[in-house]
């Protein structure tokens, strides 16, 4: 079954301070560098995503070892020194570009028998300049399929370096794959590029970390395009990785189409990251642009966007985006340059031209882009064609535009997989909310840690309402397993999702059925994190949390993402935590409490191992994982009392909601 999604449109123009996920493309090149590197290579805000896991379990397929933490957004990687402690593997790169072009030209430069393959889209994309490439250095390869496509076999360790020549307008891509592997050669490599080079910026990325790790690469200096890399190998570092540029297109897009105002911190002109200039791109339409050097904000308030006629062969990842904000602007736009963003995960030319197309606006495919017109824009069903980018883009036309409806949204994981939630999160709040502080308290934390004692306790000593978002996921993960749905039936359970109508209160009602103690037992514990790790399901329950939540003059949210996405903007957020035996000991006497112990039922032993299950799934789902938000207060509950967590949450609570009219007063 498909699914789709119709996004709410803002009430007015956003503004806001956007928090963008780390950079895919530096990700993936800091992973592959620092598997070939001797040591143990440290990478901080890595991107946790499809295109980035792709890469982890490709190069675990090769015995690298590598330590995830999602909620630190870090990864430890155990260096080979290129040699491979296995010599002979599968590889699966899923849908990833990248992880297939830069471990290609690797694969035959390391010593074993390797076979590489992906996903059927990317079985579909050409490898044929690249292999060429690789053939004329002495790489062994054997196409097991069509020619120049996945699956490929490799005989790994004949990589003797010397001169070569490749095409430049294909993808750069192959370039950067050739600089990487480059280091493990028996001899230099000299890489001449012959015409024009299309997306550059990614070139002189691989470069940049290359660099950072020791690797000795010359850049050319004239206008001969030569590159040329000794084999020095690699040396483990401490790596940071910077928020994604591509991504952060849909947040400066997003600040364009409702003619907004929004900062992403992280990047600017310095950032090794081409598609920053996607900013120069909005402030040549007519946005103002400032960039203070540790972050870039676009600001199109009161501002006249007219279009512009543009070479994006440089920044082509984010031409979609463009295309969009195109829409909006008072006058034609014209994108060059672009012809070969055909080869990627979709013809994004002719996509994008459709799809704009589908809701009323004038759009033209051209040899080398397109032309948008622009015009009103109507409600409509679009395609995303199983691609990110198509899927970002389109989605913030219905910010401005009622009833636009997306196919298979869930495609964004590729790249971005809380984007729906991050859109969510630059909502305009009411006016009446605006014209009041936000009285707002969150307290997050894993199963038994005292999130609903506590929160229940809070909110009595404070005088306002409660809302158990928990109990939302267990309502419909009591639903699924009631309707004899396998939680693991993802477009079933997306279903059940619509269908139902939960209510959350002192009791918890599914569908005219009082639920509250149904929805505690084993069954539905032991369900639940998978129902919840689903991107649409979060998205429906997110949007009602926030809907009940501000119905309230004051409330106290509890869940394990109200920090982090649900109300990242609340002005007091507590993050609770114990240790897991005692986590377990009080899930037990809750058990016992409601009558759900007795013979064969669970003991102390198994509710901990499951405590443990459950928090590892939630701290690692790619969606909205556990962790606590940046400026969350870590509590541990594990040695104290209840009256003393709630006196001492109550009155930072007050504080906290007396500030913003403490401010206000002073300046009055």
């Amino acid at each position: 079954m498909s699914t789709s999604i119709t996004v709410v449109p803002f009430d007015g123009p956003i503004d806001a301070t956007a928090s963008i996920p780390g950079s895919k493309s530096i990700t993936n090149r800091a992973l592959v560098i620092a598997a070939l590197a001797n040591g143990v290579t440290t990478l901080d805000g890595a991107l946790f995503a499809a295109d980035t896991l792709a890469m982890v379990d490709c190069l675990a397929a090769i015995g690298v070892d590598i330590e995830s933490d999602a909620q630190a957004c870090q990864m430890v990687v155990a260096g080979n020194s290129g040699a491979p402690s296995v010599s002979e593997a599968v590889l699966d790169a899923g849908q990833s570009g990248t992880t297939s072009r830069f471990l290609l030209p690797v694969l035959a430069a390391l010593p074993g028998a390797w076979t590489l393959d992906g996903h059927q889209q990317l079985r579909s994309r050409p490898f044929d300049d690249q292999l060429q490439a690789l053939s004329a250095l002495g790489a062994r390869v054997e196409s097991m399929s069509a020619a120049g496509r996945l699956p490929l076999r490799l005989l790994g360790g004949s990589m003797t370096g010397g001169q070569i020549n490749i095409a430049g307008d294909v993808s750069s891509q192959f370039l950067s794959g050739l600089l990487l592997a480059a280091p493990l050669f028996d001899g230099e490599l000299v890489v001449s590029v012959d015409g024009p080079l299309v997306s550059r910026p990614y070139v002189d990325m691989t470069v940049a970390v290359m660099r950072s790790f020791g690797a000795v690469v010359t850049e050319p200096t004239g206008a001969d395009l030569v590159w040329s890399v000794v084999p020095s190998g690699y040396e483990a570092c401490e790596y940071s990785i910077e928020p994604d540029a591509s991504a952060a297109s849909y947040a400066f897009g997003a600040a364009a189409v409702t003619r907004g105002r929004v900062v992403v911190a992280g990047l600017s002109s310095a950032s090794l990251q081409g598609d920053t200039g996607f900013s120069g791109v909005l402030e040549s339409m007519g946005a103002m642009v400032h960039d203070d050097g540790s972050s870039i904000t676009v600001d199109c308030r009161d501002r006249e966007l007219s279009g512009i006629d543009v070479d994006m062969s440089q920044i082509s990842d984010t031409a979609q985006t463009l295309a969009v904000v195109a829409a909006t602007a008072s006058t034609t736009s014209r994108v060059r340059g672009i012809g070969f963003i055909r080869r990627k995960e979709t013809d994004r030319i002719a996509a994008i031209v459709s799809e704009l197309g589908k809701l009323g606006i004038s759009a033209v495919e051209e040899s080398d882009g397109f032309s948008v017109r622009p015009g009103p824009v109507s409600s409509g069903v679009v395609d995303t064609y199983d691609d990110h980018r198509m899927a970002m883009s389109l989605a913030l036309l219905a910010l401005v535009t009622p009833g636009i409806e997306i196919r298979d949204p869930d495609c964004v994981a590729k790249t971005f997989p809380a984007f729906w939630e991050f859109l969510e999160s630059l909502r305009p709040r009411p006016l009446q909310i605006l014209a009041d502080p936000l009285r707002i308290l969150a307290i997050d934390g894993p199963a038994g840690s005292g999130k609903s004692t506590i929160s229940k306790a809070v909110a009595a000593s404070l005088g306002v309402s409660h809302l158990d978002t928990g109990a939302m996921y267990r309502a419909v993960t009591f639903a699924v397993l009631e309707r004899g749905i396998d939680p693991g039936d993802t477009s079933s359970v997306i279903q059940v999702t619509r269908d139902i109508h939960v209510e959350v209160g002192d009791r918890v009602v599914v569908d005219g059925v009082d639920a509250t103690t149904a929805i505690r037992t084993p069954e539905v514990t032991a369900a639940v994190s998978a129902v919840a790790a689903i991107p649409t399901v979060r998205r429906e329950v997110v949007r009602l949390q926030r809907e009940l939540a501000l119905a309230h003059d004051a409330c106290v949210v509890e869940g394990r993402d109200i920090g982090t996405v649900v109300f990242a903007d609340a002005p007091l957020k507590i993050y609770l935590t114990a240790r897991v035996e005692e986590r377990a000991r009080r899930r037990l006497a809750e058990m016992e409490a409601s009558g759900l112990t007795g013979s064969g039922s669970a003991t102390l032993a198994d509710i901990g191992a499951d405590i443990e299950r459950r928090d590892y799934a939630d701290s690692n789902r790619a969606d909205s994982p556990l962790r606590p938000a940046d400026d969350a207060i870590i509590v541990d509950t594990s040695d104290r009392t209840i009256e003393e967590l709630v006196a001492d949450i109550s009155n930072r609570a007050l504080a906290a909601w007396a500030e913003p009219e403490r401010r206000e007063g002073e300046r009055g």
